[in-house]
């Protein structure tokens, strides 16, 4: 499994997408969901432009997974097998490599800085280099990995937010970054399925970050605006402002917390309580629902038992409780992690559980904030039943692949160490050590 590296010059910077040319055959990327699990496949000779043509898509319920996290690494394993097999089997083509998305509540972010002298000459592409290295030194946590690490903005002597300060004159550069890191043994879990369908892991991209590349547009990421991914095992959230990730997190709750409320308080199966949101479910009241009865099947198998019936006040009784507990959870998290105000005021649903009717209206009146329905776009080759909300992630994950913004580190994180973990681009051999510092100071 390749190991991060940090970068520092444009062509190396987004080596992700420099992988891509040395790669033969196609991209692909995963998703393994609770609920479900996508393969999408593009190829990378066909991407005029702006625009990703997607080859193939797979999909398959999940196995073996319970809250995002596996229970069963057999069932797994023989449902994403499925899922990239019939990916492949539509792009007509095979994959080598996949990148994956995580979405789990030890999602974290937090910020990092670091300054290297200069003296008062040319910023080079060494320099960016060398104090990208200094601020994910100042990076510890045990037990964790970093799987994202983003430049916000650098410093220029007194000038504090410069893009890029590359050929500018300066004493000082010093830069602020945007780390995001999970628990370690989730990610080793989740990279021994793909080991075992004899696919290499490229690299991991957080799902909320994932789903903003793919929903949000330009302006909204610019101006401000936060993406919450509404999936079945979590709900996960990402705040974008001025072109760049800033902020993320998850919520241990999710669309099948909604679905085990209802199979709970209408005592029937969870099947059935699946279906009875899909077709009824809604946090709007309505003039007849204390009328409009809904079929619940018991129980039991019994055919001699009679189906029970429930107003569609009762389901909705039910499920706007959990759904307000959710977004007060994020309202949470954005308001203790500082970025509220930097939040914007704007909210873009993605994920199978943001297709519920109302909830767009009830996430509006808790944040408190304009809210829409995201789905993926800069995307053609999609059809109807892979384009919408629920698969927004997986078509960012694949926006971050091919054309995703630059990052300090690039390559899977290293998920072989234990308790133990390397920063990105450090050596364990001295005399590449010492070739590495030769390099970065002469």
């Amino acid at each position: 499994m390749r190991k991060h590296a940090v970068v520092g010059s444009p062509s190396s910077a987004n080596a992700n997408q420099a992988g891509l040319s040395s790669r033969q055959g196609a991209v692909g990327v995963l998703d393994i969901g609770t609920s479900k699990i996508a393969c999408f496949v593009a190829r990378p000779g066909e991407l005029p432009g702006a625009t990703i043509r997607i080859a193939g898509v797979g999909h398959q319920s999940s196995k073996g997974l319970r809250a995002g996290s596996i229970i069963d690494l057999d069932a797994t394993e023989s449902a994403v097998r499925q899922a990239i097999e019939q990916a492949e089997r539509m792009a007509g083509i095979s994959i080598n490599a996949v990148t994956l998305n995580y979405c789990g509540p030890s999602l974290r972010a937090q910020k990092v800085r670091g300054m290297a002298a200069i003296n008062g000459r040319e910023v080079n592409n060494r320099d960016v280099k060398r104090v990208l290295k200094t601020a994910l030194a100042s990076w510890q946590d045990e037990g964790r990995v970093i799987i994202h690490a983003i430049p916000q903005r650098y410093s220029v002597d007194d000038n504090v937010d410069v893009r890029d300060p590359r050929g500018m004159f300066a004493s000082r550069l010093g830069v602020e970054v945007c780390v995001v890191s999970v628990d370690r043994n989730p990610l080793r879990n989740l990279a021994l399925v793909v080991d075992r369908c004899r696919l290499d892991l490229r690299s991991i991209v957080a799902t909320p970050y994932a789903a903003g590349l793919a929903a949000l547009v330009d302006d909204e990421m610019h101006l401000g605006a936060t993406v919450i991914d509404m999936g079945a095992g979590s709900t996960s959230f990402a705040v974008f402002c001025d072109g760049a990730l800033v902020h993320l997190g998850a919520v241990p709750l999710g669309g099948q917390n909604v679905t085990n409320d209802i199979a709970r308080g209408l005592s029937t199966p969870v099947a059935a309580a699946e279906r009875i949101k899909t077709m009824y479910g809604t946090v709007l009241d309505g003039p007849d629902d204390d009328f409009e009865m809904i079929d619940c099947p018991g129980m039991c198998d019994d055919p001699g038992m009679r189906t029970d019936q429930a107003p569609r006040a009762v389901l909705t009784s039910v499920i706007r409780p959990r759904l307000e507990e959710i977004f007060e959870m994020v309202r949470a998290q954005l308001q203790n992690g500082g970025v509220y105000r930097d939040a914007g005021e704007r909210v873009v649903l993605v994920g199978g559980a943001s297709q519920l009717d109302g909830v767009r209206e009830l996430a509006g009146r808790i944040l408190n904030k304009q809210v829409r329905l995201g789905r993926p776009l800069r995307l053609s080759g999609l059809g109807d039943a892979v384009n919408g909300a629920g698969f927004a992630a997986t078509a960012g994950t694949l926006h971050h692949v091919i054309s995703g913004p630059r990052e300090a580190i690039f390559g899977a994180p290293d998920l072989t160490k234990g308790g133990r973990r390397r920063h990105p681009g450090q050596q364990e051999n001295p005399v590449k050590q010492l070739w590495s510092w030769l390099k970065d100071n002469f």
